[in-house]
């Protein structure tokens, strides 16, 4: 681990300014959803740990390019303020809080056609880990954004944790059906046509419907196309995450889709 440096030591004023943000702010639970964030353009106006040290150790090692804006904004606090600051203490015990992306920038970069990469809907999604994992997954295959439907908040501390602060690496609304983005809607549904006969094309919404209920009714009725993904009989369902990492996959398999290296 390599020698953090004496650097700015600690911050009186961290606490005071985490309390004067934090009824506005996104919360970053950990290092690496602080490091994800920083990558992609957040505004961060504080960031404590307990142990700093550490953090900008983990820094040197996993994220050297986010380091040295590490070491001008971390505040080191105590454990026990730490702790008070977060729902569940993580590992890294590292946290921050970011200023949330504005709405309206997101809804045109939603609206803006032509796209080079689908959007994901998930329709009336309960799990909020699972949401943040989809996040995580659209944000790895480059999609322009992820909209949610019904009342799960996609912006919920528990979400976020879930896609490890890759909230900014991509868009993330919630939405009614009835204002979804333009573009041809690829609805999967075990009744759907088979995904490996078809091509999506990159303007796509590609939804997915709940955890318990599938899709909704008036999602099914907006839909343009229903796909079914390739499973054995009598296995009942893949896991939510699942579902949109093969569909994703297929989509960036089939075309134009974006190299990453």
């Amino acid at each position: 681990m390599t020698d953090p440096g004496p650097g700015p030591g600690p911050r009186p004023d961290a606490l005071t300014v985490w309390r004067g943000h934090a009824d506005t702010c996104v919360l970053l639970d950990g290092f690496h959803a602080l490091k994800h964030a920083l990558r992609f353009g957040a505004d961060v106006p504080v960031a404590v740990t307990s142990d700093r040290a550490s953090a900008l150790g983990l820094a040197g090692e996993l994220a050297p390019d986010v380091r040295d804006v590490l070491d001008g904004l971390l505040s080191e606090v105590p454990h026990a303020a730490y702790t008070s600051l977060v729902p569940r203490p993580h590992p890294t015990a590292v946290a921050a809080l970011a200023v949330r992306p504005s709405r309206e920038a997101g809804l045109r970069t939603l609206a803006h056609t032509p796209r080079t990469s689908p959007v994901v809907v998930l329709d009336q999604p309960r799990n909020l880990g699972n949401a943040g994992a989809v996040i995580r997954l659209a944000a790895g295959f480059g999609a322009t954004g992820v909209v949610t439907t019904g009342p799960l908040d996609p912006w919920h501390p528990t979400v976020v944790r879930g896609g490890a602060g890759l909230h900014f690496a991509t868009t993330v609304e919630r939405l009614d059906v009835a204002l979804l983005p333009p573009g041809p809607v690829f609805a999967l549904d075990p009744e759907g046509e088979d995904i490996r006969g078809l091509e999506l094309p990159d303007d796509a919404l590609l939804a997915f419907g709940s955890e318990r209920s599938g899709l909704s009714g008036e999602l099914r009725a907006r839909a343009d196309h229903l796909v079914a993904l390739p499973m054995r009989p009598q296995v009942s369902s893949y896991n939510l995450a699942t579902s949109v990492a093969m569909t994703l996959y297929h989509w960036s398999a089939g075309g134009d889709a974006p190299r990453m290296s």
